[in-house]
């Protein structure tokens, strides 16, 4: 079972029965810095600070609390944590509580534990679990880490800040006598007041792309390392291998001019590591200072043993003449600092473990030749050096850095100036989410970044960027997955070697090579989707052959139809999933992380006949056109497609695939929507055939509403079903299409927004249900039958025939009683007769004024009376322009008085 899976089962555990952990009062707590696969947060507050975690260490577990005062505080999450840190299965209910937080043992008298008072660790020996403040560790430390190396439990808790703001050029994470425990498991109490807040207590573990990305700013460590240091000499022969820094204590040393490491360092529990990218550079003379920096900073003045193992003779010679106090042996423990290459299978554990508990790690290799000579394997976790490296944030890479001569960074532009593989990534994570600028120097690593994510995704073998109906994106960690995760792929240098690990389900599908699509496009005053009936993979990539008339002419190409981008807390598919491409040569090559049909997009006023597009390779999806055949090249197979399109004389219909599987009459459906297409447009007077067909998109999740109108018109892809039902459409109709359908036949000089925007599309659903599929508007929809209408009419009237309460179902009833009265001709004589109306009013009031003017005069009656009755401001001149014609006296509304 992969460790993250033993992670949410910790945090469940740890977190059983805790809605809220409100962290507001007295206490201040730490930010608490995290590293390795084992720890992970318990509470992360809105700025992604860690304001308590755990992790694991050994056969042993710990706790570790932003503040001592979280210990009274909340004395149920106490009580999980001790259940948790005593182990799985384990009955010892024994716990140590050191007197300096004696009110931990106070709060466990009516618990099912055994809590004793003591003095310190070395009386906790035999008890499940220890519970300290940071201020506790002393002497006894290698018997805390022991103890919980064996499988003892530690709950800790403290805050640093105070510590280090007494002792201001002190490493904290080192000497703060808290982290001599808790770094060794990889959680570190930082300097850092962290905000305390009141916090929901979610399912998942919290996560946040404003995480803590790098732990210091490590600028006392390189002003140390790089003492002396002008440049760094790997010429002669030395093929060295890039170095990916990924953890939040991991930093680089010495860079090409454009950025790639090829030597770093970093913290890992209490010790430090040193890494060169090719062991040769060990042995090297011109290297020999910096050689002589890095011992001392990985020794911490312990002046103890340097053991440089025997493969290294010359690197031994060069470390000796140096004075230190060497060893040429194997790996052993009675070590300061051990020096060996990234080539050897053994003691990769206790190599780790060493470092964790304080010792320093001088290692070289490089991973490029073995890449070479290992096909198949994976070179982030299946390489030695990587075994070791990758959970101290660094790993060595395939790709090559080839010998030169390079300039030492200037440590306090490190940060700045030099590249970071989590910096960047939180950077541009920044720059996705919330339009944070980049500078000039990350917008140019940012191709190198896009490279590294995939080397780091190679490295966790974590596929997390899919969501799905039933499994949904929540948390802010898979909201940024699915954010910057796309953009990403934009960038990298190799999107195919990205792919796998962001598109975990991508079958094969049967293509077809060099399709030709001619191109007959006539659009008037909007953009229109040209349909290939072509569909591409995710990532899947193509190249089409464009004819030169189109070239640099505004055109675009278009992969995928979700062209809503969403903004929900709750994620069924990502944010965007559709990319464009201008047109700008004869020869493109298009591609889409989330895959999707393939169009070509026309500018408005384009004519074009006869063009012919060649497309080299793509998926041909169920197509029909009404007058020509099913284009179907799978041979009725759609498994696996993801859409089918239906396009009518005046209408194209994009659905799932498998709901046109049964559809064995499509002509039958086209006769049903060219007939409603006619109606609508009959209804709004324009010719049959419309400017630019309606387009339906389904969608697993829209931006807003169950459908919504513009181009396309956007629905769930639960109706879809619907929408190639004839049955359906003939005995239980399609309110909703035909709502979103008049919404785009609404025009604004007979619209009054906000209040009719929601109202006058009705008219369309009830004039086809009525008109053409003979149901009548109380069985199209239930809140029209004439009880219900009557009643809101009436509640209208009682309530002061105020226009603030004038708007959907109860503006709609103000159009009702005039079809009622005069029926549809006359709603044609007026939209007729706006066709040719040429000055509107702006606002609300004048264009009221106008609507009961051309309404009076398409019917020859004065209907000024019926509008100031439904509280319409009806204005004097109104009222003596149609002082002539004979006034509507017996309107519905003069039973309310």
């Amino acid at each position: 079972m992969p460790i993250i899976d033993h992670h949410e089962e910790a945090y469940i555990s740890l977190m059983r029965g805790l809605k809220d952990l409100d962290l507001r009062g007295p206490y201040i707590p730490s930010d608490l810095v995290l590293i390795g696969d084992h720890a992970f947060p318990l509470a992360m507050n809105n700025r992604g600070q860690v304001l308590m975690a755990a992790s694991l260490y050994g056969s042993g577990r710990i706790v570790v609390l932003g503040h001592e005062g979280y210990l009274s505080t909340f004395p149920a999450l106490v009580e999980n944590a001790l259940t948790w840190l005593r182990g799985d299965g384990s009955d010892n209910v024994s716990v140590a509580v050191h007197r300096n937080v004696k009110s931990v043992a106070d709060n466990l008298r009516k618990s099912s534990f055994q809590a004793e008072v003591v003095g310190g660790s070395q009386d906790s020996l035999g008890v499940g679990v220890y519970v300290m403040e940071a201020y506790s560790v002393g002497a006894d430390t290698k018997e805390l880490v022991a103890f919980m190396k064996a499988g003892g439990g530690v709950l800790i808790a403290g805050q640093a800040w105070s510590w280090a703001g007494g002792h201001p050029k002190q490493n904290t994470l080192l000497l703060f006598g808290g982290n001599k425990v808790s770094g060794v498991a990889g959680i570190y109490f930082s300097e850092h007041q962290g905000d305390a807040e009141y916090l929901h207590v979610y399912p998942q573990i919290p996560s946040s792309w404003m995480a803590v990305v790098i732990g210091k700013d490590f600028e006392d460590d390189l002003e140390f390392l790089l003492e002396g240091i002008s440049e760094f000499d790997l010429q002669n022969g030395v093929v060295a291998s890039e170095l990916l820094i990924h953890g939040p204590l991991a930093f680089p040393i010495g860079t090409t001019e454009d950025g790639r490491a090829f030597l770093a360092g970093a913290y890992y529990g209490q010790g430090r590591v040193v890494v060169i990218t090719h062991e040769g550079l060990l042995k090297r003379e011109t290297l020999a200072p910096f050689w002589n920096n890095a011992i001392r900073w990985l020794d911490e003045g312990r002046n103890g043993v340097v053991d440089v193992v025997p493969d290294l003779h010359e690197a031994f010679n060069l470390v000796h003449k140096s004075g230190f106090n060497c060893k040429k042996t194997d790996f052993r423990e009675d070590l300061s600092v051990f020096v060996c290459t990234a080539h050897s299978n053994e003691h990769v554990k206790e190599i780790q473990d060493f470092v964790a508990e304080g010792g320093g790690l001088l290692i070289g290799g490089h991973a490029w030749y073995w890449a070479q000579t290992h096909h198949g394997q994976n070179p982030m976790t299946d390489f030695t050096g990587n075994k070791i490296l990758n959970k101290m944030g660094l790993s060595l890479l395939e790709k090559i850095i080839w010998e030169g001569s390079y300039k030492a960074t200037v440590p306090s532009q490190a940060i700045k100036k030099t590249y970071h593989f989590r910096h960047l990534l939180h950077r541009f994570a920044g720059h996705v989410s919330e339009g944070e600028e980049l500078t000039a120097h990350e917008e140019e690593c940012l191709k190198k970044l896009g490279g590294d994510c995939a080397n780091y995704l190679h490295m966790k073998q974590q596929q997390n960027i899919i969501c799905t109906d039933s499994c949904p994106a929540k948390s802010p960690r898979d909201h940024l997955l699915l954010s910057v995760g796309t953009e990403v792929y934009k960038v990298c240098p190799d999107p195919d070697d990205l792919l796998p690990y962001l598109i975990n389900n991508n079958p094969l599908m049967p293509v077809v090579y060099n399709h030709r699509i001619k191109i007959h496009v006539n659009t008037a005053g909007a953009e229109e989707w040209i349909s290939t009936g072509l569909y591409l993979s995710p990532g899947m990539k193509t190249y089409l052959a464009i004819p030169a008339e189109i070239v640099n002419k505004g055109w675009q190409i278009q992969i995928g139809c979700q062209t809503d981008r969403l903004h929900a807390e709750v994620l069924k598919r990502a944010p965007c999933v559709h990319e464009w491409f201008p047109v700008t040569s004869e020869m493109m090559q298009v591609w889409n992380l989330w895959g999707g049909l393939l169009y070509l997009v026309a500018r408005p006023k384009t004519q074009v006949k006869g063009l012919e597009v060649i497309v080299q390779m793509a998926v041909p999806v169920p197509y029909y056109k009404s007058g020509e055949c099913v284009v179907d090249d799978n041979g009725g197979n759609v498994k696996g497609l993801q859409a089918a399109e239906l396009e009518f004389d005046n209408i194209i219909l994009t659905v799932p695939s498998d709901v046109v599987r049964d559809l064995d009459r499509p002509e039958e459906l086209a006769v049903l929507w060219n007939d409603m297409m006619k109606a609508i447009a009959d209804l709004a007077v324009i010719p049959h055939k419309f400017p630019r067909k309606e387009h339906f998109v389904t969608d697993v999740q829209i931006s807003h509403g169950w459908m919504h109108a513009g181009y396309p018109i956007m629905t769930h892809r639960s109706t879809a079903a619907e929408l190639v039902s004839t049955d359906h459409a003939r005995s239980k109709g399609l309110w909703g299409p035909i709502h979103e359908l008049g919404h785009n036949q609404q025009r604004a000089c007979w619209e009054f927004p906000p209040n009719t925007t929601e109202c006058t599309c009705n008219l369309w659903s009830v004039y086809v249900h009525e008109q053409l599929l003979g149901i009548n508007r109380a069985q199209a929809d239930p809140i029209m039958t004439p009880t219900k209408r009557k009643a809101r009419a009436e509640d209208y009237a009682k309530g002061g025939r105020k226009l603030s309460s004038w708007d959907t179902f109860v503006a709609l009833e103000t159009y009702m009683q005039l079809q009622d009265k005069f029926g549809w001709d006359a709603f044609k004589r007026v939209f007729a007769a706006y066709h040719k109306i040429n000055n509107f009013p702006n606002d609300n009031h004048g264009k009221m004024n106008l609507y009961a003017e051309t309404f009076s005069q398409a019917v020859g009656m004065n209907l000024t009376g019926f509008f100031k009755a439904w509280g319409w401001p009806i204005q004097t001149a109104t009222e003596e322009k149609l002082s002539k014609l004979l006034p509507w006296s017996d309107h519905p509304m003069v039973q309310f008085g």
